[in-house]
Order: structure tokens, then C-alpha cells, then sequence
């Protein structure tokens, strides 16, 4: 079998290729023959060495992956050969708040999905929707259940609210994808007419073009006759921060996932205080909301929006494509035909 390996902010040169045999699955272990992995930027923090939690050296990369459970171990119940599955990021996160007793991840501290073969502990895999391929399961794990906790996880999301959604990341897409699914109305950002138009055909009632209106926050106010939205999916960080609190209604949350924005602002704190503005980290989520979501899709019918598939011996094409930044949705890799 053959494996693609990193090291912590070794950049997209240190992207290795190498043989190794099949591993052999414990008693409660999955073999998988992984069929599609997909990029999040926690990719991009690893190659330029800022992501936050331990990364192994010479770590298999990808924390997304959806493939076949091609053997078990003596001792496994849940999983069967011939089921279709996705990982789990956080393999011993089962389910309550997010601890650092949990906080092993695949393509960090633990080797990750851009393999042919990989092994899981059957607790921490999940079965495929019948209508999705193994392409769009791979979408799944990190950038739909984050979206998923971010609208789930703090004060929840009741039909007939607002969630402003902030660009065309895989996040973004997914949070606009399952808010519609439980009945919200979704304003959405994005940087051109033609991105615009493909945000309205996934569902957004509005969307607002922060290039031709930069005081994009102050369009959110109007939109919602001046009171702000009830759930902000803010993936830009500092960059974007304060106009997502400024959008945010009285006692509405921000959910705070990343940082892609990359630039070094800082919000005034009485934002929050005289606001009235719940702030929430987003650490992808756990097992038990992974399968809140996968019932979701299931029952919707929901299809992860999939920008471009490269092979698996493109790779490095894959991430350099990805860090361009130009995708509209998921970027994912075909390991089929090896």
C-alpha cells in the first residue's frame, strides 16, 4: 500500500509518498480501504506549522476519508466487511463538550485518510448515506459536522431563524446546506455575482457581495429589519470577527470556527458586552453529533457541493489547487483505480 506523509510546517515540498504493507486491524480495530479524502484548511495550518493541537512526525495527512471496512477484528460487533463508512476526526470524542482527554485526531497526532489502507477503532466510523458516494461521504467529517455543531452545538438552531454564513468554503456550504434542511433563513457573503448566483441556487435567501459592500454587516442589519441574525458561522477570524458580532443579534451566537481571513484585527470587547453576543469556539464535533448530522443528510437527501476531484497520485496538485483558494466547496481526492 502506499501512504503521502507530512511534517509540521514542513510546507508543500515535504509531501512524501511511501510504501508500506497492509496493517492488520486489533480486536476492536477496521481495516478500510479508503476510497476519497478531502482538504480543510487545518491541512494548510499543519504544511505552514501553526495548527494547534500535537502533530506526529512524518504524519499520513486528512482527517476527512470515506472508504470500504475491508476486514474487522475478532472482537468487533458494529462493523461488518463490505460497509461503507467515514471516520471520525476526533476518534475518542463520543460525545459532550470537547476536552483535551479527546483531543486525538486523525491526520495530527494520529495518522490520517490520504492512505490506501487505514485502520480505525470500529467505534470511530460511521456508515455512508445510501445516496451519497464515497466522493461526497469523504466531505463529511471535518468541514460538515463543524457547520453542524457551529448551527447545533451551543444554543441551537430552531426553525424560522437567521444564519449569515460568511464565503464559499466547505464550511460555509455545508452551514448553508443544513440550516435550509431545519427550516432557517440564510443570508450569505461571497466576492462575486457568479458565486452569488450559486449560493441562491443551494437555498440563500439573501446574499451580499463584502467586495462592492466591504460594511457588509451593516446590509446583514437591514436585511433583518435592523435586530441582526440569530446564528453567525464566522470562519475568517480576525479578519472578519468584528462585522460578524456586529451582525449578530442581541443574545445571538457567533460560532468561531477559523481563521482564513488572515488578517491581524482586533474587535473592541464591549462589541460583546453591549451587544449582548454569545462567542463559541467550534472544534469540529463529536461522534454522537456526526450521526445528528449523517441522519440529516439522509433523511434530506443533502449532497455535499464539491468543487474539483483529483486523483490520488495529484496530491500535491490537490493542496496547491486548495491553497490557492479559489474552490467553491470541497476539494477531494479520487483513491479509486490504484
Amino acid at each position: 500500500m502506499k501512504s503521502y506523509h507530512v511534517n509540521l510546517g514542513a510546507g508543500l515540498s515535504g509531501l512524501t509518498l511511501k510504501d508500506h504493507t497492509i496493517p492488520t486491524p486489533g480486536p476492536r480495530e477496521v481495516l478500510i480501504q479508503v476510497k476519497a479524502s478531502s482538504l480543510n484548511y487545518r491541512e494548510i495550518m499543519i504544511l505552514k506549522g501553526f495548527y494547534p493541537l500535537p502533530v506526529r512526525p512524518d504524519v499520513v495527512p486528512l482527517c476527512d476519508g470515506a472508504g470500504e471496512v475491508v476486514g474487522i477484528g475478532k472482537a468487533v460487533t458494529r462493523v461488518k466487511v463490505g460497509d461503507r463508512v467515514v471516520g471520525q476526526v476526533f476518534p475518542e470524542w463520543v460525545d459532550g463538550p470537547f476536552a483535551l482527554d479527546y483531543a486525538a485526531q486523525l491526520g495530527g497526532s494520529m495518522n490520517g485518510m490520504l492512505t490506501e489502507y487505514a485502520v480505525l477503532p470500529e467505534d470511530a466510523v460511521l456508515q455512508i448515506p445510501p445516496h451519497l458516494s464515497y466522493i461526497e461521504a469523504a466531505a463529511l467529517p471535518c468541514a460538515g459536522l463543524t457547520a453542524w455543531n457551529a448551527l447545533t452545538g451551543g444554543r441551537g438552531l430552531v426553525a424560522g431563524q437567521t444564519v449569515l454564513t460568511l464565503g464559499s468554503g466547505g464550511v460555509s456550504l455545508f452551514a448553508l446546506q443544513l440550516a435550509k434542511a431545519a427550516g432557517a433563513r440564510v443570508i450569505a457573503t461571497t466576492s462575486s455575482e457568479e458565486k452569488a448566483a450559486k449560493l441562491k441556487a443551494l437555498g440563500a435567501d439573501e446574499v451580499i457581495n463584502y467586495v462592492t459592500q466591504p460594511d457588509w454587516h451593516l446590509e446583514v442589519r437591514a436585511l433583518t429589519g435592523g435586530q441582526g441574525v440569530d446564528h453567525v458561522v464566522e470562519v475568517g477570524g480576525a479578519g472578519t470577527a468584528e462585522k460578524s458580532i456586529r451582525s449578530a443579534r442581541m443574545e445571538g451566537e457567533v460560532a468561531m470556527i477559523g481563521s482564513v481571513a488572515n488578517e491581524p484585527v482586533l474587535f473592541n470587547i464591549n462589541l460583546i458586552l453591549y451587544g449582548m453576543v454569545n462567542l463559541r469556539p467550534v472544534a469540529i464535533g463529536s461522534k454522537a453529533q456526526f450521526q445528528e448530522m449523517i441522519n440529516l443528510v439522509r433523511v434530506h437527501h443533502l449532497q455535499p457541493v464539491i468543487d474539483r476531484v483529483f486523483h490520488f497520485r495529484e496530491a500535491a496538485a490537490a493542496f496547491a489547487y486548495y491553497m490557492e483558494g479559489k474552490y467553491f466547496g470541497k476539494v477531494v481526492i479520487d483513491h479509486s483505480g490504484l
